[in-house]
């Protein structure tokens, strides 16, 4: 297969993918505004995948601590698949199936969100991370591959991407990635008018 040939398959692939998008668009939206209220109140995120959704799952997270359209206050989010001395110490200690329930049961707390990247949804050790997270009362959101699969049998929202391979999954989902952050940003705007005016109102009681 030519090079061409491989990015217009693709292409036809990925925009497949990002119909499914569009159609979850209310989905995104409400994902955002629950993130730009409930982490501004002392809730966190927190993020797990393998291989490509490992890193998705970093990029999720690096927005939000860091930026990403608008300049704003850093928001808690740690990507689980990140910590490499707790991973190993833990598949080392307790098998590959806890390297992300554990440090879930660590971290999270009544009120936070998890968020679980697997484009095949039966990756074991993401599987476990949404159970326990569910157990300890956290809020738990996937972004998989066709649907339905175990990982979105265990969420309590998740994104189901229809696409025929890996790659043009992976792709829609950082692109879900960036809407998730659009959202956060859209809504932490929208809050700041109020904000100001209740500190006006206090100010001149």
């Amino acid at each position: 297969m030519s090079t061409r040939t491989w990015i217009d398959e693709h292409l036809a692939e990925v925009t497949t993918g990002m119909a499914v998008l569009a159609e979850h668009h209310e989905m995104v939206d409400r994902w955002g505004r629950r993130l730009a209220e409930d982490l501004c109140g002392g809730a966190r995120l927190l993020a797990v995948g393998n291989g490509g959704s490992a890193a998705e799952a970093q990029h999720l997270t690096a927005e939000l601590v860091g930026r990403f359209l608008a300049d704003r206050r850093p928001l808690s989010a740690i990507a689980l698949c990140a910590e490499t001395s707790s991973l190993t110490a833990i598949v080392n200690d307790y098998g590959a199936d806890e390297m992300f329930a554990r440090q879930v049961e660590a971290h999270g707390r009544p009120g936070d969100v998890l968020v679980v990247l697997s484009t095949s949804g039966r990756s074991p050790n993401v599987l476990r991370a949404a159970e326990r997270a569910q157990d300890l009362g956290l809020t738990v959101w996937g972004m998989t591959g066709p649907g339905p699969n175990p990982l979105t049998l265990r969420c309590d929202e998740s994104l189901a991407v229809t696409a025929p391979s890996t790659a043009a999954v992976q792709a829609v989902h950082l692109v879900a990635v960036h809407a998730v952050c659009a959202a956060v940003d859209a809504h932490l705007a929208a809050q700041a008018p109020a904000a100001m005016a209740g500190r006006q109102e206090r100010a001149s009681a």
